[in-house]
């Protein structure tokens, strides 16, 4: 019993963490993850009422099966790999979640988007006689 609720609790927390932005946390999801299904393999093996598994300490009876001993040692070897690498993925991959880069700001004007009165509130044709000064040659002139 108290191994199901100890692979509950990890299973959930390492649930919780794989939903969280961020590597790093999704990585230690997959770390409790990795641990539960330990506690699980090692529950059922039959450890909390038998004897170790090794020859000569008793009958083949009394013994806890090692089949799910060495599923444990290869689930360790496998968690400790997918570990290493998502670290490894962390480091190079820099920012998780970036910012969008700022819009550069709008220096010249946009002459495309005049209305047909200008600011003064003169018509248009009217405005665009007026002397602007030098910039005055690159706005477009209207024809009639």
């Amino acid at each position: 019993m108290t191994a199901a609720i100890i692979a509950g609790v990890l299973v959930a927390a390492g649930v919780y963490l794989l939903f969280q932005r961020g590597l790093v946390r999704v990585t230690f999801g997959f770390v409790l993850l990795g641990h539960a299904a330990n506690v699980i393999l090692v529950a059922a093996g039959g450890m909390a009422w038998r004897g170790a598994p090794l020859l000569g300490s008793g009958g083949t009876g009394a013994m806890a099966d090692p089949l799910p001993q060495a599923f444990v040692l290869t689930a360790i070897v496998i968690t400790f790999g997918i570990t290493v690498y998502l670290f490894a993925l962390a480091r190079s991959g820099g920012d998780d979640d970036p910012e969008p880069p700022a819009p550069e700001p709008d220096t010249e004007p946009d002459l495309d988007d005049r209305d047909t009165e200008s600011d003064l509130g003169l018509p248009a044709s009217a405005a665009s006689n007026l002397y602007l000064g030098p910039e005055a040659s690159q706005i477009p002139q209207e024809r009639e």
